[in-house]
């Protein structure tokens, strides 16, 4: 039995707590919980902004995987990107954070800066597109025709056999984002007396004090970056739109948040675009989920 009393009893001792979280959580619940709910609800609808919403019941999501093929195609693209980045990527932004750790703070901060910088920049779509750019005037066209590589210019971003592979490899490298500072702060802020503690109980070199102490002593910071790596990888759209088109040729590498663009806004056909957000909703929370307990185990 819940005793209403005593939790109320410990609500109001705790009421300043919660009057500084309460305006975190005012602008959460009205522009992140409101947002997905309505999303949800018109996702049975038939809803073209301009006309009120019709319910439809699920035929939104039958449409989906029985009727839209470029749908699926999405969804293959769009698991192929985040199995291959949100991993690697991971394991990239927490590998990075270790060697910078080792460095000193002027090195250690100057280095965060180098590996960081991508992130922020607004020309890094820029950058990959002259380097891969279809004449001979790229970077890499220009070297392998100077080579005797290749005798006509490679259209590297409408050929279908070098799409994918490179907007994975322009995916990780826009990675190292809020999961690298994330893991250098966790690295910052582990106790050192536990590598002393370590030593005397049987620990012998690196590798076991990060997988026994390091990686235990930053759960936190692990699970932070777990979330944003997976919302990130799910979330890739703007990169395929920057460098392949949109849409991209044969869908070659078209994603479920293309799609969701694509629908929500160019076609209006906002029904249909909430059931596609609906269901990238779900496939993020069922990997954080699985992420989730992946994670527990961690040092166990």
């Amino acid at each position: 039995m819940i005793d209403f009393k005593q939790k109320f009893n410990e609500a109001k001792k705790m009421r300043r707590m919660y009057l500084f979280v309460a305006p975190f959580m005012l602008l959460f619940l009205l522009f992140t919980m409101l947002p997905v709910l309505i999303s949800i609800f018109f996702s049975f609808t038939s809803f073209n902004i301009l006309e009120p919403p019709e319910f439809v019941g699920i035929a939104n999501y039958l449409r989906m995987f029985l009727d839209d093929d470029v749908f699926l195609t999405a969804v293959r693209n769009t698991i192929i990107l985040a199995v291959v980045t949100g991993p690697v990527g991971y394991m990239l932004c927490l590998m990075f954070a270790w060697f910078i750790n080792e460095l000193s703070p002027k090195m250690r901060a100057l280095v965060t800066l180098v590996f960081y910088a991508p992130t922020i920049s607004g020309n890094v779509y820029l950058m990959w597109g002259v380097l891969f750019s279809s004449d001979s005037y790229g970077f890499v066209n220009g070297f392998l025709l100077r080579i005797g590589t290749i005798f006509e210019p490679i259209l590297w971003f409408q050929d279908t056999r070098y799409m994918m592979p490179l907007i994975i490899v322009v995916a990780l490298w826009s990675s190292l984002g809020t999961s690298f500072l994330a893991f250098i702060a966790g690295f910052q802020g582990i106790d050192k007396s536990l590598f002393e503690a370590g030593a005397v109980d049987g620990i012998k070199n690196r590798w076991q004090e990060l997988w026994f102490i390091t990686l235990p002593s930053m759960r936190p910071q692990l699970m932070f970056g777990a979330v944003m790596s997976i919302t990130a990888s799910f979330g890739i759209g703007d990169i395929v739109t920057a460098l392949a088109g949109f849409p991209s040729r044969n869908y070659a590498v078209h994603t479920i948040v293309n799609h969701l663009q694509d629908y929500g806004g160019i076609r209006f056909e906002m029904g249909y675009a909430s059931a596609i957000a609906t269901v990238l909703f779900v496939i993020m929370i069922g990997a954080n989920i699985f992420i989730k307990k992946v994670l527990s185990n961690v040092g166990t």
